[in-house]
């Protein structure tokens, strides 16, 4: 795990990788061949650009909130194999992909939180760990409704 000196480095990281979703997400929705997948991983980039905003302004104002709250875990992720991305990825691929990356953002943070020596440092963690964790259920959902169901 990387090392950080401070909250800046912190927040540039976190930054760096909300914009790394976006640009995943969006290459996802340009090879999707079917309308409905690419509004899917169209409507998850434009949150991961509210996230990116909201940690910017966190950055420059140097404040934030928390919000707790449980997220359920469908668990779907834990029975998929790995999927590596092309160009010709049915929607069910990408799922699991975007399941995956966003079990593994759930992880990052989740590990940041547990080296934070601060407590409002380590809540904050536990607050993105949070998002991840809802976009990954966003996803686990998706799969149910239109890869489980159909088959």
């Amino acid at each position: 795990m990387k090392t950080f000196k401070d909250i800046n480095e912190i927040l540039d990281f976190a930054i760096g990788e909300e914009q790394a979703a976006v640009d995943f997400y969006l290459m996802l929705a340009s090879k999707s061949a079917s309308r409905q997948s690419r509004d899917v991983f169209t409507e998850f980039a434009s949150e991961e650009m509210r996230h990116k905003a909201n940690l910017t302004r966190i950055k420059e104002q140097g404040t934030y909130q928390l919000s707790v709250e449980k997220v359920q875990d469908l668990r779907i992720t834990e029975y998929l194999v790995d999927i590596k991305p092309s160009a010709d990825m049915s929607y069910q691929e990408a799922l699991i992909l975007a399941m995956k990356k966003e079990k593994a953002a759930f992880r990052m943070y989740l590990e940041l939180a547990d080296k934070a020596t601060e407590p409002d440092l380590r809540d904050f963690f536990q607050t993105l760990a949070q998002e991840e964790s809802k976009h990954k259920l966003r996803f686990e959902i998706e799969y149910d409704d239109y890869i489980l169901r159909e088959n």
